[in-house]
């Protein structure tokens, strides 16, 4: 059994971390100047006080797809944010919205109470 070399480990951790902290800093950058401080989602304006709660969101879920029209891109809220990555990990576990795919009940729990409740006396 080998070991496990936790500086090796610690420095590519720290390496990956700071290469997404550069492309988050330069897309994000230049959506804050292409877009209006506005959630796409639930219209919340921001200002430079909370503009820190204002992500950035690819459409496509590819961080690495970055076209300098912003086309990709859409300004959202933390909170709306993490709503949209929970729809995609359960667009991608196969749950659907259930808004979408109404269905209608199979089973009558109450079909057969009146002749339950009848009594022989």
């Amino acid at each position: 059994m080998s070991t496990i070399n936790h500086s090796r480990l610690d420095k590519v951790v720290a390496d990956a971390r700071k290469a997404s902290d550069e492309r988050e800093k330069g897309y994000r950058e230049r959506a804050l100047k292409l877009y209006p401080w506005i959630c796409g989602r639930c219209a919340r304006e921001f200002t430079h006080s909370n503009l820190r709660e204002l992500t950035v969101h690819h459409r496509d879920h590819n961080h690495d797809n970055n076209p300098n029209d912003g086309s990709n891109w859409e300004l959202l809220c933390l909170y709306c944010h993490d709503n949209e990555h929970q729809k995609q990990i359960e667009a991608d576990r196969g749950y659907t919205d259930s808004r979408n795919n109404v269905s209608t009940a199979t089973h009558s729990p109450f079909a057969n109470l009146k002749s339950l409740l009848k009594t022989d006396q």
